[in-house]
């Protein structure tokens, strides 16, 4: 509980709070006065960027998406393109912007698709700010710097701003249903969870995790009700309608081989049988790697929520964050606008290692945008199979710095362990001389 101190220096008196031992200054408010302030700088340049440029290939497919969803229905849409990977929502959303888009209003004040596609993400990443600077004001410290840095984080800029993608919008509602979490809020934590899936499917790695968690205080039935209850109502035109059609394009969809990590290495022994880049039609030995990578991460992601079922607050967000760390490591496909899902998890758990993330994710990211768009400046950007030979490699470097990341914080947590149990050992070994 925080208590109150007393510090004198010179003849200024301030009054200091102790919170988990950490002091806090009344003076502090001028550090969350200035990630407010970067915060907000960040969302009117991503605002700028997103009103006079379409963006990526995402952009212009969802605009394809939601006229074929306006004329034809999700059931049509999901039988016709195997593109179309997104849950009903997302369709909803997408009819409802293109409706809006195409009045005459709307495109006499310049207000285009690609903008609305863009603002939900926009408005995200500002609460996420907002959501983890109340968690370290209540729960425990995240650095001033790490925060400002994640404010203004080129990553989000390119990302949110230009892009054109949902992404933002799934990490806010699962920042959100983390923060319920260390509020005792189980109803609030599943429905906040729920949310996120219905953006995108990738939450649904945590659920054992979020399980374990309500599991072990006794208290999953709030989580239990308000999550499947959210997901059943907002899947229930698929479920009862098409609920197989659904499977195969939501719920079964994997990422580009090729492009990632583990299967672009793969990629580059040249064997016939690695080539294809793609997320459907691959050959056997591909799928067949793609699994083994997919059984590895959800083994993991069920192996770290069961042994940290018990841990509260920050070591919850770590072992989410370690989750994170071990898809990235493994994942069979990542694509650019994805380095914005781990952010605010391993801000919480390493600054460090957020930090050179950050920075060889902004430095592959530019490259990315920069390759695809032809140059600065930057209006559309189209990664299409010719250009994906040019900025695959520059995917190496983030992909590189997570694999060592990882390694080194294994290492670290490890050696502290071992370091404990040595203490407590010497220490038993004292009480019984």
């Amino acid at each position: 509980m925080p208590a109150d101190l007393t510090s004198t220096k010179g003849a200024q008196v301030t009054t200091v709070e102790k919170l988990d031992g950490v002091p806090f200054s009344r003076y502090s408010d001028r550090a969350a006065v200035l990630v407010i302030g970067l915060a907000l700088v960040a969302m009117t340049l991503k605002l700028a960027i997103a009103y006079n440029t379409i963006g990526t290939n995402d952009a212009v497919f969802f605009y394809g998406f939601a006229k074929v969803l306006n004329e034809n229905g999700l059931e049509w849409t999901y039988q016709h393109s195997r593109y179309f990977n997104h849950p009903p929502l997302i369709a909803y959303y997408l009819r409802g912007i293109y409706a809006l888009t195409e009045q005459r209003s709307c495109q006499d004040i310049g207000i285009h698709f690609p903008f609305l596609l863009r603002l939900p993400g926009i408005i995200a990443d500002f609460f996420v700010v907002l959501i983890l600077m109340r968690i370290s004001k209540t729960d425990f410290r995240i650095p001033t710097w790490a925060l400002a840095l994640f404010a203004l984080s080129p990553v989000s800029l390119m990302v949110t701003g230009f892009h054109g993608n949902t992404d933002p919008v799934m990490v806010l509602l699962l920042v959100c249903a983390v923060w319920m979490c260390l509020r005792n809020r189980p109803v609030l934590a599943g429905l906040f969870f729920a949310l996120s899936c219905q953006i995108k499917i990738v939450p649904l790695l945590f659920l054992p995790a979020f399980l374990f968690f309500w599991f072990s205080q006794k208290r999953s039935r709030g989580f239990l009700i308000s999550g499947p209850i959210t997901t059943c109502l907002l899947w229930s035109e698929p479920l009862l309608h098409f609920p197989m059609l659904f499977t195969k394009n939501v719920l079964a969809y994997g990422s580009y081989w090729g492009l990632w990590g583990i299967t672009y290495l793969v990629r580059l022994t040249g064997f016939s049988q690695f080539s294809r880049l793609s997320f459907f039609d691959l050959e056997p030995a591909q799928i067949f790697i793609m699994t083994v990578l997919k059984v590895i991460v959800m083994g993991a992601a069920i192996w770290i929520g069961w042994r940290n079922r018990h841990t509260r607050g920050r070591a919850f967000i770590d072992s989410l964050a370690c989750t994170w760390l071990v898809f990235f490591v493994f994942a069979p496909g990542v694509c650019p606008q994805y380095l914005i899902w781990l952010a605010p998890f391993i801000l919480v758990l390493s600054p460090a290692l957020y930090t050179f993330v950050l920075i060889s994710s902004s430095i592959f990211l530019f490259a990315f945008y920069n390759i695809t768009s032809g140059g600065l400046p930057w209006k559309v950007a189209l990664a299409m199979d010719d250009s994906m030979q040019h900025w695959t490699a520059w995917a190496l470097l983030p992909w590189l710095i997570i694999v060592v990341g990882s390694f080194a914080l294994w290492r670290k947590i490890h050696a502290r362990k071992l370091d404990l149990r040595l203490f407590n050992f010497m220490k038993l070994r004292a009480e019984n001389a």
